[in-house]
């Protein structure tokens, strides 16, 4: 029988402990099925993605701290994950992955052909992703590009086609998945400047608020554009008011850089996705 010791070792290694991961990824997900069904997503479609969200997010999880095995013990924030600690070894990390990967395949084979072949390319940018930060300074975008795989594969699942206008909603996702995660970034900054690591927070270095702004600009104008191109109303774009709102608050508490100021603006995209659903969703209804 499994000890709670045992057990919190292994949800805190699939970060199931620390859901924020799981909001983040789960409202574009929702935005993506609510555009691909005009507001009805088919019950199995839903259970399906909600899923999936759960089970990738966790394998990504997983995959990114077996990648960062050597790195995450000189880091502050990560020192005591599972893996640095002792507590798992890489090798039943690994095994715990390809176990997660394969519940996504089940998953993904409840839908269609369209949407089990996009799935493929989803979950190898998924792997992938832990281990750009070694090449690029920018692993943000593989991150943005898994974060947003959701979207055609939404429209596959509900429609069994990939109208262009959905690549509108894919852009908007990626620009703000580069945002939150570069706040993301900015709190372990002073740690991977030591030991290597590469990000957009050491890129962007003194314009890191600044092109954090310019993205949050791009998400608000992609997703108005999409409101447009899916013809929503007036309770969608109000949403889109107060998730600038929310942007704008975010810079007011980072701007003095300090870590755990760029986390909470971090933990605050949270109900910048949450009121984007939560508009477009009301909005659906009522038109």
């Amino acid at each position: 029988m499994t000890s709670p010791e045992t057990t919190s070792r292994w949800l805190r290694l699939m970060r199931l402990d620390r859901p924020i991961g799981t909001y983040l990824l789960l409202w574009p997900t929702l935005w993506a099925l609510w555009f691909a069904s005009e507001g009805h997503p088919q019950f199995s479609n839903l259970l399906i993605f909600t899923l999936g969200v759960v089970v990738m997010r966790a394998a990504g999880c997983v995959i990114n701290d077996y990648a960062d095995r050597h790195v995450d013990g000189s880091v502050e924030r990560t020192k005591n994950r599972p893996i640095p600690a002792g507590e798992i070894t890489a090798k039943a990390a690994l095994k715990l992955f390809f176990g997660l990967m394969a519940v996504a395949l089940i998953l993904v084979l409840l839908t269609n052909q369209l949407t089990i072949i996009l799935a493929i390319g989803g979950a190898a940018v998924a792997a992938l992703y832990p281990f750009l930060k070694r090449f690029t300074h920018l692993p943000q975008i593989g991150l943005g590009i898994a974060w947003a795989w959701s979207t055609p594969m939404a429209f596959a699942a509900e429609t069994n086609e990939l109208p262009i206008a959905l690549w509108v909603v894919f852009a908007a996702i990626v620009f703000w998945t580069i945002a939150f995660d570069t706040y993301y970034a900015m709190v372990d900054r002073d740690d991977d400047l030591q030991i290597g690591i590469k990000s957009t927070a050491i890129l962007f270095g003194k314009y890191d608020l600044l092109i954090i702004a310019l993205l949050q600009v791009a998400v608000l104008a992609l997703l108005l554009w999409a409101g447009l191109l899916f013809g929503r109303g007036a309770i969608y774009f109000i949403g889109l008011a107060v998730a600038a709102a929310y942007f704008i608050n975010q810079h007011i508490i980072s701007r003095g850089r300090d870590r755990e100021a760029c986390f909470s603006a971090f933990l605050n995209n949270h109900r910048v996705g949450m009121v984007i659903f939560i508009a477009l969703a009301a909005d659906y209804l009522v038109n």
